[in-house]
């Protein structure tokens, strides 16, 4: 098999690397906190959620593709602008304070791995990741992002290292166990803002602009982009039902191990590390403290591009990964500026677990009228040409938008209905 991995990973493209950035430390934190305070009690979330998952990133993923434009240049062209500066202020507001936490994470694990300090681990991260994106072209950079996706599968290996109730698994996987309190549903929102989240929208139709300025044709033939779009269904399918399975393992291993032990409050993967290593032992501790510091790797370039794309492109600025940083100058400042402010608030006495979690639930909020945006765009003639989306992409992206409003409606209601 080893023989074929290379190839593998030079056929997969961003479908791959998008489904593993959604597993970064700071869904890992969420997936364990579902674990931990429910127990497998929200597995079924995950099942839920993986076609709607699958039909908007096609979506997305074709808006790139068959436009030769990300999401946000397209929302430019055919929305409101008040609407698309929301959304993308939104964003990096989002993906900053996410940035925030998965370096975090990443300087906490490595600080349980190797000692020293934690904030120092945090800055080398936050320099690493920023040099990375800045001097490392789009073509050498996407095969390390693709390489970084192996060490997900740490959280299945670790799964396997503890005893398992696999019946009371697949049954809660299938049938949700309700309750109506707050808690519960803010925890739902949180989970589907995780899976869904807004900057893989934009991060995955980037990364197919970026194929298409790397093999240097434009949106070419029907022909070519009919092909391209067979790629393109193969690798979303892939990368999302990855993502959702490394999801289901992380929360069964919250659910099974720390429940159990009955641990309710987890505010870091790092801590869920720690907490981990008595209960199953020093193995499945250091494989997931491992896979906290390479997903973050893997993260950290994805939350901080997008918020660039998405700028770039609302403001019709250069914007590439392949480009040298003096072609693109203020795309390359973005991504600057965001790791280096998420890299800062690990210094100031905000939270950046606490904001993360609502980061999750405002990304759940955000991310239907995004995902309705993006609907709209997919079935216009004047958009997409003759690639508009099929019957059933629309009637799962217009069911994911659903889904995400229904869940932020009952959170909501639940919040702040009279006691």
């Amino acid at each position: 098999m080893r023989q074929y991995l290379p190839s593998f990973l030079r056929h997969v493209g961003p479908g791959i690397v998008t489904g593993a950035a959604d597993d970064d430390p700071s869904g890992i934190t969420t997936y364990t906190q579902a674990g931990a305070q429910f127990g497998t009690g929200l597995l079924w979330t995950v099942f839920l959620s993986l076609p709607f998952m699958i039909a908007i990133q096609l979506v997305s993923a074709r808006i790139g593709r068959v436009t030769g434009k990300g999401v946000a240049a397209n929302l430019r062209d055919h929305t409101p602008r008040s609407f698309l500066m929301t959304m993308v202020f939104l964003l990096v507001v989002a993906n900053t304070i996410n940035i925030a936490a998965d370096i975090a994470a990443m300087g906490e694990a490595l600080q349980l791995v190797v000692g020293g300090g934690a904030h120092f681990h945090a800055v080398v991260f936050g320099v690493l990741t920023v040099l990375l994106q800045v001097f490392v072209p789009y073509r050498k950079l996407a095969p390390i992002l693709k390489w970084l996706t192996l060490f997900l599968f740490a959280y299945v290996i670790a799964v396997f290292l503890v005893d398992v109730p696999w019946g009371r698994v697949l049954h809660d996987l299938v049938i949700p166990k309700l309750q109506w309190t707050s808690g519960y549903w803010m925890m739902i929102v949180a989970l589907l803002g995780t899976t869904i989240s807004p900057y893989l929208f934009f991060w995955q139709a980037s990364q197919e602009v970026e194929e298409l300025r790397l093999k240097g044709k434009g949106r070419g033939t029907d022909r070519a982009i009919r092909h391209d779009l067979k790629r393109v269904k193969r690798d979303t399918y892939v990368g999302m039902i990855f993502s959702n399975a490394v999801a289901f393992f992380i929360m069964v291993l919250g659910g099974v191990v720390l429940y159990g032990a009955g641990i309710r409050d987890v505010t870091t993967a790092a801590q869920a590390a720690q907490a981990l290593r008595p209960l199953a032992g020093d193995f499945a501790f250091a494989l997931f403290a491992g896979g906290i510091i390479a997903t973050g790797m893997l993260a950290v370039p994805v939350l901080a591009s997008s918020a660039a794309y998405a700028v770039a492109e609302a403001f019709d600025w250069p914007d590439g990964l392949e480009r040298q940083w003096f072609e693109a100058k203020r795309f390359y400042a973005i991504i600057a500026v965001a790791t280096i402010v998420g890299t800062g608030l690990d210094f100031t006495p905000i939270d950046p677990m606490k904001a993360l979690y609502w980061s999750a639930v405002i990304n759940g909020v955000v991310a239907a009228p995004i995902m309705a945006g993006m609907m709209l765009l997919a079935g216009k003639t004047e958009v997409m040409g003759s690639f508009t989306s099929g019957v059933k992409t629309r009637w799962f992206g217009w069911g994911g938008v659903g889904v995400m409003g229904f869940a932020v409606v009952m959170m909501m209601w639940d919040l702040f209905r009279p006691v």
